[in-house]
């Protein structure tokens, strides 16, 4: 901890002066919850610096797609671009929870710094796998969420995506809840209570029709193979259990 009396006091300007603004902030908002004393850490500002460089290299390296895309979907989300869409729509509800319920700041840039993650990966696909619309929302939806945490950086790069007027008068993101929405669950197959596989299968089956994929499934059938199913209990979304004889 910082202290005078041991003469370890960072001056913030000599912060500002070396990293920006932007960094120094966004350092302090993360390095701790509200309720704990800042603990500083040279390598901890080293790595917010390090971070508003990659979200400044990920919008300059799509600006010019941005300013030509659609605001909106054409057609039905699938496969990745479903999956971009989830993790945009997660984080603005991660986000607005903790700002605005909690005053997590940390826990905040923490999800926008996966979000962040996953637009590189997003990014990287061929143009044609990519939905235009869902990069324009994400990086949109990214500036928006990171303004108050780094207000100059954004500032400059939302005039560079070809929006006029200032961030900070943009109204907050909202998350949509069909969009938080998974398209497959993970459920556990029991054989006599216990767990003998994990199966993936599309999210809104119903009690019947999960109890037939799993009856169904080869790996199950090993299990069941030459005895007497005495009942079956599904729960829809989390799990089927078999009792055999």
């Amino acid at each position: 901890k910082m202290s005078k009396s041991k003469g370890n006091v960072v001056s913030p300007e000599d912060i500002v002066a070396r990293y920006g603004a932007d960094t120094a902030r966004l350092f302090i908002l993360f390095a701790a919850p509200p309720e704990r004393d800042l603990e500083w850490s040279d390598q901890g500002v080293e790595g917010c610096f390090r971070f508003l460089k990659r979200v400044w290299r990920l919008v300059t390296a799509v600006a010019d797609t941005l300013q030509n895309a659609p605001q909106h979907p054409t057609g039905k989300l699938v496969g990745i671009n479903r999956s971009m869409q989830r993790v945009t729509h997660n984080t603005i509800k991660k986000v607005t929870e903790d700002i605005g319920d909690r005053f997590n700041f940390n826990t905040a840039v923490s999800a926008i710094m996966e979000m962040v993650n996953a637009l590189y990966q997003y990014k990287e696909l061929p143009e044609t796998d990519r939905d235009p619309a869902v990069l324009r929302e994400a990086v949109e939806s990214l500036l928006l969420l990171l303004a108050p945490f780094a207000p100059h950086i954004t500032e400059e790069l939302w005039e560079l995506t070809g929006h006029t007027g200032s961030i900070h008068q943009q109204p907050w993101p909202l998350y949509d809840e069909g969009a938080l929405a998974e398209d497959e669950v993970t459920i556990v197959v029991q054989i006599n209570g216990k767990v003998r596989d994990r199966m993936l299968i599309p999210a809104g089956l119903s009690a019947a029709e999960m109890q037939e994929r799993v009856i169904k499934d080869p790996k199950v059938a090993k299990f069941t193979a030459g005895k007497n199913i005495v009942k079956v209990i599904p729960v829809p979304g989390k799990l089927v259990n078999i009792v055999v004889k």
